[in-house]
């Protein structure tokens, strides 16, 4: 084909200087786990400093109290009352979803959101149980242990989940793999969530209509059949007033409720970690943990959005299981951000974390005083109280935000909410996480390729003819856009995607009568980063493209490309004269290059074409 080396070429694609090998894994790990680079406020720090620093690092209310103000007292007094008010009646009732007794439903509104308060870095969250959690715990336990006939050893294992769970969410947070948390996509947790609310619901059919037997599996198939089984057993005075109950607080969303007395007792003691159970406690821990987070961290950072500040992630992550890790010694299960709290937390107008001492105080007083006020609540009001929550959890607007954008999205939203209420909460739960982290080895596995074609009337710019009709092909050159790394994952894709472009543009060209396919320019500008089988991609091109008379040139590689392309000698293989900075100029290097090969086809012998090649 020629040589293009003689071109008068404006840039050339550099070379970057070597760089010790332990200074660039040290940066790799510093990109991968320290993306925030939490270090740089003690930079030029003295040692003085850098421990007040560290403090407020670790405990975020030394940061913002010693300025906090009258002003935010009075709106987190409002605030924390008025989620207090939420938060006993729900915890009364979550505790029942969750097969506990009622009273662990206020000691796990009472000292989490103390720990949270201290450690927590979001302004607007409030903590307490949520239903989704204290469903999977009651399904998982459950399978094993019976609350109604082994109610000691339930309780153990209950707190002792809570402590695993609590031990998996810091341990992320110290580890810095906070990232774990988003292989769960919007689209699965969607479909989670409202498989799971619908799930809650209808497991409050039980309270609705006054049975006394029930079924222990959650699928919606069996909770039909156990309550259409028992139709002779409906008591009609129960669902009517369950239903009056639950209009009221659908239109109202004023909630009372009620408990009975004395503050959390110590739980240490009543930690199980006997073989026995160990295996179970482990796996209904991570199961609530991911569930917890995956709540809690969408509900935080949804927040922090809409105040525009931010939140640390991994910080949220310490505080979560500082807080569970601390409950399941006093009395506490599961606890997390639940939506509708902090909701309710953020429109009463609070200011900081402050709001949640306030709700922890106000249930302390109930532990102390109003508990006993609420022993005869009747059980449909709870189950009314439950089903109120779990609706406002089926967000059925996102569901068609979601076919309207992304049909993939909501074909995934959609699987996840089956997997919930035709199977189980944890299997839908695991099908919610195989699916995304499918969907991300499809999009790493399967990356998008494009054609390119120049914009008309433009200096230099390329874009997809596929988006861009009008964008002009260059005659006998193909401009090909790769829109990913090329790894291990996705070589053999790319390998077969590339002559697939290739052969198609010949019988394009042969079809319209053009100039043949001489030159194949791949467009690396989104090409983060290249392994071995990515290199071994580019050489097996490189040699199928001179077999087939083709030529490959690259253009824009990236800095940890261009290093290992060097390192691997592909460079002085393919030829740095065919490695340039932009398309545009690729693309008139191949110009020049195929008008000086046409107008000397005449003159020119096999050998000469063979020597001209070799040169390149």
């Amino acid at each position: 084909m020629g040589n293009v080396g003689h071109m008068d070429l404006t840039h050339r694609v550099s070379v970057p200087p070597p760089e010790p090998f332990f200074q660039a894994m040290k940066a790799s790990v510093k990109e991968m786990f320290f993306p925030d680079d939490p270090f740089r406020r003690f930079k030029g720090q003295s040692a003085r400093r850098r421990a007040v620093l560290a403090f407020q690092y670790v405990f975020p209310i030394m940061e913002w109290a010693p300025t906090y103000t009258k002003e935010f007292l009075k709106s987190d007094l409002i605030a924390g009352i008025t989620i207090a008010s939420l938060a006993i009646p729900q915890g009364i009732s979550y505790a029942k979803l969750t097969n506990l007794p009622p009273i662990y439903g206020l000691y796990s509104s009472f000292v989490p959101p103390l720990i949270y308060a201290i450690m927590g870095s979001s302004r607007d969250v409030a903590i307490g149980t949520v239903a989704v959690a204290s469903l999977l715990m009651a399904s998982m336990l459950g399978k094993e242990v019976s609350a109604a006939a082994q109610p000691g050893l339930y309780i153990h294992l209950a707190f002792t989940s809570t402590f695993f769970a609590g031990v998996f969410m810091a341990a992320l947070g110290f580890l810095r793999l906070g990232f774990i948390v988003d292989f769960l996509s919007h689209a699965t947790i969607v479909g989670f969530m409202a498989g799971a609310a619908t799930v809650v619901s209808l497991q409050q059919l039980k309270g609705m209509l006054g049975l006394q037997h029930f079924t222990n599996e959650t699928d919606l198939l069996d909770v039909l059949r156990s309550v259409f089984s028992q139709s002779h057993n409906w008591r009609w005075q129960s669902a009517v007033f369950g239903c009056f109950i639950l209009i009221f607080l659908l239109l109202s969303r004023h909630i009372i409720g009620s408990l009975k007395r004395g503050v959390n007792p110590p739980s240490v003691s009543e930690l199980t970690f006997s073989t026995q159970y160990l295996g179970l406690t482990v796996k209904t821990g991570i199961m609530t943990g991911i569930v917890a987070l995956a709540e809690g961290m969408a509900v935080g950072r949804s927040f922090a959005m809409f105040k525009n500040y931010q939140i640390d992630g991994n910080k949220e992550m310490i505080a979560f299981g500082m807080m569970n890790i601390v409950g399941s010694c006093t009395s506490c299960y599961i606890t997390t951000a639940p939506f509708s709290r902090s909701a309710v937390n953020f429109n009463a107008g609070c200011k900081t974390a402050t709001s949640n001492i306030v709700m922890a105080t106000a249930v302390m007083v109930t532990l102390l005083l109003l508990t006993p006020l609420f022993y005869y609540t009747p059980l449909v009001v709870l189950s009314a109280i439950i089903t109120a929550a779990m609706l406002g959890l089926i967000d059925y607007k996102a569901a068609i935000h979601l076919w309207k954008v992304d049909k993939a999205d909501f074909i995934v939203c959609i699987v996840a909410f089956l997997g919930v209420v035709l199977r189980s909460v944890e299997v839908g739960l695991i099908i919610a996480v195989a699916i995304s982290v499918l969907r991300l080895v499809l999009f790493i596995a399967r990356p998008r390729t494009s054609v390119l074609g120049k914009i008309t009337d433009s200096v230099g710019i390329y874009r997809s003819v596929s988006q861009y009709p009008t964008a002009t092909r260059i005659p006998g050159i193909l401009v090909l856009q790769i829109d990913s790394p090329m790894y291990f994952a996705n070589a053999g894709y790319l390998r077969e995607r590339i002559l697939r472009w290739m052969d198609e543009e010949e019988d394009r060209l042969k079809a319209s009568e053009e100039d043949t396919l001489q030159y194949v320019i791949l467009d690396m500008t989104a090409v983060g980063g290249i392994d071995t089988s990515g290199i071994s991609l580019l050489q097996e091109t490189r040699r199928n493209m001179e077999r087939r008379g083709l030529k490959l040139a690259l253009a824009n590689p990236g800095t940890d490309v261009m290093v290992k392309l060097v390192k691997s000698e592909f460079v002085d293989s393919l030829g740095q004269e065919w490695i340039f900075l932009t398309v545009e100029e690729a693309v008139d290097a191949c110009k020049f290059m195929f008008h000086t090969y046409k107008s000397d086809i005449p003159n020119l012998t096999t050998m000469d074409i063979i020597d001209a090649q070799a040169n390149v």
